[in-house]
C-alpha cells in the first residue's frame, strides 16, 4: 500500500496524489483471468477434411441433367443475380417446379417399370440427378430443386462444377 509522509500542508491537507495501487492489482487481476480463460475459448474441434479433387463423372443415359441459374427479371436478355427467380431446365427444356416434380416421379416409375419391381434396383441402375448451378444463382434456387428431386425419389444428388485451371483430377477424396 502507498502511504504519504512528509506533506508540506500537514496532516489535515488533503492529498492531491491518486492511489493507483488498487487499480494495479485488479488489473493484474484481470489479465491472469483473461489469459486463463482465451485458450478454454478458442478450443476447437479437430477434424480431417477432405483433400478437395475433381473427380470426372461417368454419365449414364438414365442420369437427370438439371440447370439452374437466375431468371431475367430486368427485360435485358441477361440474368439478374439479384433475383430470387430462378430458371430451371431438364436438359434443354425449361421447367417450373410442378413440371420437375411430375418428370421426376415419371422417371422413376417408368425405372421401376422396365427393371420389374423396387426389389431390382441396385445402385448402379438407380438414375441420379446431377446439377449445374449458375455462380450467381441464389441458394434458394438450387435448394428448391434439391428439395423437389428428393421429395420426387431421387437419393443420390450431385452437382457439377468446372474445375479450377491447373486443378489435377487424381487424387484422394
Amino acid at each position: 500500500m502507498a502511504m504519504s509522509v512528509g506533506d508540506k500542508g500537514g496532516e489535515d491537507a488533503p492529498m492531491s496524489e491518486i492511489n493507483t495501487t488498487p487499480l494495479v492489482d485488479i488489473m493484474l487481476v484481470l489479465l491472469i483471468i483473461f489469459l486463463i480463460t482465451v485458450p478454454v475459448v478458442l478450443e476447437t474441434v479437430e477434424l480431417e477434411l477432405p483433400d478437395v479433387v475433381f473427380e470426372p463423372t461417368t454419365t449414364k443415359p438414365e442420369n437427370v441433367l438439371l440447370s439452374i441459374r437466375s431468371a431475367d427479371t430486368d427485360g435485358d436478355g441477361l440474368p439478374n443475380p439479384e433475383s430470387t427467380a430462378c430458371e430451371v431446365y431438364w436438359g434443354q427444356t425449361p421447367v417450373d417446379s410442378r413440371q420437375l416434380l411430375e418428370r421426376g416421379q415419371a422417371k422413376l416409375e417408368k425405372l421401376l417399370e422396365d427393371i420389374g419391381g423396387p426389389q431390382n434396383i441396385t445402385e448402379e441402375n438407380f438414375p441420379e440427378v446431377h446439377i449445374r448451378g449458375d455462380v450467381n444463382t441464389p441458394y434458394q434456387c438450387i435448394g428448391g430443386v434439391i428439395y423437389t428431386m428428393q421429395y420426387a425419389g431421387f437419393q443420390k444428388i450431385g452437382f457439377i462444377s468446372e474445375p479450377a485451371p491447373g486443378s489435377g483430377t487424381v487424387g484422394r477424396l
